[in-house]
């Protein structure tokens, strides 16, 4: 089941996406996607429906964040060795944590707006691990009962800002920084989530290819660890490292974003983004 939220910014509306890619209105349905709706029970009962029974919206709408109420976004460093091999760090060994601002939050298809003073902004494709029931101290065998599904997230960063101190969080949390979705796609979907492709395009030209099963730290490892030190609440949003190829790790000469830029990326079966880079 893909679902999403459509519509002007702010006004956004829930929707789920038929076979053909078309998005449906579920406003009718339900008010609102949010944290209480990705609970299994929820979801049970939206698989219920057919999306040929609901309205198609017309005229390619915006698309929003795929659901409201993230009030964490948590994030994984270095956990592809060859992401870890590019940027000159050792393989960890163990998750390196970091979070998000939760303001840095933004529609898959907006823009991304390089902040003031910023001259090294990057770009990172990678998978979202969306939260639906309570994780506290949970096992690695019983972790993926916690998700209640994946999406696409761009971890966007300012590299200058980032490594100014030994905390990353700096270089993360700007305006736009996170683009999420299109799509939020439930579990029934993606029942492996180590074997799936992610890509990522600058100005028509492939700069990211890899594979989630190339991940040092899998997502049940993940949100297992996570849930030991904090615990994860319906609605939070994990992503989950990069794959090699970002700007940073370019040989001779590293590339970064300028206004003009246009990204395109994506996951096998979890949809595709696409942002312009504007100026602050």
């Amino acid at each position: 089941m893909k679902l999403c939220r459509w519509g002007k910014n702010g006004f956004e509306k829930p929707g789920m996406v038929d076979a053909e890619g078309r998005v449906r209105d579920l406003s009718k349905v339900m008010a609102q996607l949010g944290a209480a709706e990705l609970a299994p029970r929820s979801l049970k009962r939206l698989s219920k429906i057919k999306p040929e029974t609901l309205p198609v919206v017309g005229n390619s709408p915006r698309l929003g964040v795929p659901y409201l109420g993230i009030g964490k976004f948590v994030a994984i460093g270095l956990n592809y060795s060859d992401h870890a091999k590019e940027a000159g760090m050792p393989i960890p060994a163990e998750p390196v944590v970091f979070m998000k601002a939760t303001t840095c939050i933004s529609g898959p298809n907006d823009d991304v707006i390089q902040p003031r003073h910023s001259t090294k902004l990057d770009w990172e494709v990678e998978l979202g691990v969306v939260i639906g029931t309570t994780a506290r101290y949970v096992s690695e065998a019983d972790a993926l009962q916690h998700v209640a599904g994946y999406c696409v997230v761009n971890d966007v960063s300012e590299r200058v800002f980032q490594f100014a101190t030994s905390q990353w969080d700096k270089g993360k949390g700007a305006d736009t920084f996170g683009p999420i979705g299109p799509w939020l796609v439930t579990t029934d979907e993606i029942t492996d989530p180590q074997n799936l492709d992610l890509w990522l395009d600058l100005n028509g030209r492939r700069m990211q290819t890899g594979n989630t099963r190339t991940m040092i730290f899998g997502v049940a490892q993940i949100v297992s660890h996570l849930s030991q030190y904090m615990t994860l609440l319906p609605g939070d949003i994990i992503t989950t490292g990069t794959p090699p190829g970002v700007g940073l790790g370019i040989k001779p000469s590293p590339v970064f974003l300028k206004p003009g830029d246009v990204m395109s990326l994506g996951i096998k079966g979890l949809g595709e983004q696409r942002q312009k880079v504007v100026a602050a």
